[in-house]
């Protein structure tokens, strides 16, 4: 038996900025952290033949071809796996559709268990880079590479996604101290609505397509706050990053209708009234969960869950996508 587990993650800055449709023309830069909420596979051999695949649903297949899970099926294919006879199995910690990146850890865990069957090891950065090649470029899912790679590698880490397509890890210069800061005093808030990031990414990704003027301007502001981010946190100038949070978050707002709505609104300003510096949506947009730096987090910890909100409590992760069984 063999199980892994693939962080979910945040974004820091500059996210968006990854989509390839807008990297490759203008290169993008965004700061991300990996969060101790995970998205486990296990993979083990039958005694019959045939693929029996749990996840939001139990599937069986008799071959590759026949399986419905996309991921699944194509993941199978990259890697090559020549048994016929597996159970692969998903859990998370967090629902799909919220915002956190799961995607992007599901197919980085289940790569690395089957990859770790196949008595292979990768870098992290081959495991990213697979798992782009089959989101992106096998399944042509308008998304970009943020996911994949912070799942990945884990941490606090700066990506830095070239006009060649190449991508450029480094993590994040930060003292002990604005790290606590951070796990302290970043708070996450679930809406209560799930949905799918691909309709606004499409939307933005055929803008970008198209060298809307808007959109790539937009971008272009996003890519700047992610540097000034990057920029307060290694100073440790904790409250401009919360008020980069917030000039992030009136940007990103710009980019879609569906980016945000009254309710979410409601929530944000009430959390700006008390105790947020700063905050934002978390992914896409459209739900999920918002994240908000804290000045007085208990104030602000019961103004939310006054609204009804729930909070989840992370630390963030520093392994990465990695086995936990290999029996």
């Amino acid at each position: 038996m063999i199980i892994t587990r693939s962080p979910l993650r945040v974004s820091l800055g500059g996210g968006g900025t990854d989509l390839p449709s807008y990297s490759r023309e203008h290169g993008g830069f965004l700061i991300a952290g990996a969060i101790d909420k995970y998205v486990y596979i296990n993979i083990h051999p039958r005694f019959v033949e045939g693929f029996l695949l749990k996840y939001s649903r139990t599937e069986e297949a008799s071959s590759i071809d026949q399986i419905q899970h996309p991921i699944i099926r194509e993941g199978l294919r990259a890697v090559g796996i020549q048994a016929r006879n597996l159970e692969i199995t998903s859990m998370a910690d967090i629902p799909a559709g919220t915002g956190l990146g799961s995607s992007g850890s599901f197919t980085t865990a289940l790569l690395k268990a089957l990859h770790t069957f196949n008595k292979q090891t990768l870098h992290p950065h081959e495991l990213a880079e697979q798992a782009c090649h089959v989101e992106i470029d096998i399944l042509r899912e308008p998304i970009g590479k943020q996911d994949q790679y912070i799942a990945a590698y884990g941490g606090i880490t700066c990506f830095e996604f070239g006009r060649d397509g190449t991508v450029t890890a480094a993590p994040l210069a930060l003292t002990e101290e604005t790290l606590f800061n951070l796990e302290d005093n970043l708070l996450l808030f679930f809406t209560g609505y799930s949905r799918s990031a691909s309709t606004i990414l499409k939307e933005q990704d055929d803008k970008c397509r198209l060298s809307d003027f808007e959109m790539t301007q937009n971008l272009h502001c996003i890519k700047e706050i992610g540097i000034r981010s990057k920029l307060a946190l290694e100073t440790g100038d904790v409250a401009e990053f919360g008020r980069l949070m917030n000039v992030h978050w009136e940007h990103k707002k710009r980019r879609s209708a569906d980016m945000s709505n009254p309710s979410i609104n409601a929530w944000y300003a009430h959390a700006m009234a008390n105790g947020a510096l700063g905050g934002k949506l978390i992914g896409a947009g459209g739900g999920g969960f918002l994240m908000f730096y804290a000045a007085e987090k208990t104030r602000l910890r019961h103004a939310m869950r006054e609204k009804g909100l729930l909070e989840v409590r992370f630390r963030f992760d520093f392994e990465g996508t990695r086995i936990v069984s290999h029996d």
